[in-house]
């Protein structure tokens, strides 16, 4: 039995259509399945931020702590500072402008907390900075620990 030329149509339309609908089930697949990429590749964008954010976030907690620990750490010349200031001996000198003053000061880092220190007009007759007042005797100049040590007895 053969088909006639309408029936014939008729087939080819229905293979077209079912064709068509095929390729648009295909078309919307391709489309959820490039979302989904999208969707995953956000996500893994943002957990690499996360991640990015936590590590600079233990880095900088670290820094901070370590800057805590070093600020209450005891200097190695506090007891020796601390020495020098009970037995009297007291630092003259010109902090603001006076690069000797700022040395000396610098050789006892955090610790010239500790020394007993004036500016120089505060004893008149002081011709240099800095000038170190020790049992009445003036020490003009920056001073080694060990004179130091040794016109104090005090320890380093």
């Amino acid at each position: 039995m053969e088909l006639t030329k309408r029936e014939k149509r008729k087939l080819r339309i229905e293979k077209l259509r079912q064709e068509s609908q095929e390729a648009q089930k295909e078309y919307e697949q391709r489309i959820e399945q490039q979302k989904e990429i999208k969707e995953q590749q956000i996500k893994s964008g943002k957990s690499k931020y996360y991640v990015i954010a936590a590590v600079i976030g233990v880095v900088i907690l670290a820094v901070s702590a370590y800057s805590v620990y070093s600020i209450n750490k005891p200097s190695p010349y506090d007891n020796f500072a601390k020495c020098l200031t009970e037995k009297g001996a007291v630092m003259y000198g010109a902090m603001d402008w006076c690069k000797y003053t700022q040395g000396q000061k610098a050789m006892f880092g955090k610790s010239f907390k500790y020394i007993n220190y004036h500016e120089f007009q505060d004893l008149p007759g002081i011709k240099k900075t800095p000038t170190w007042v020790i049992n009445g005797a003036w020490h003009e100049n920056a001073q080694s620990f060990d004179k130091l040590a040794a016109l104090t007895n005090c320890k380093l």
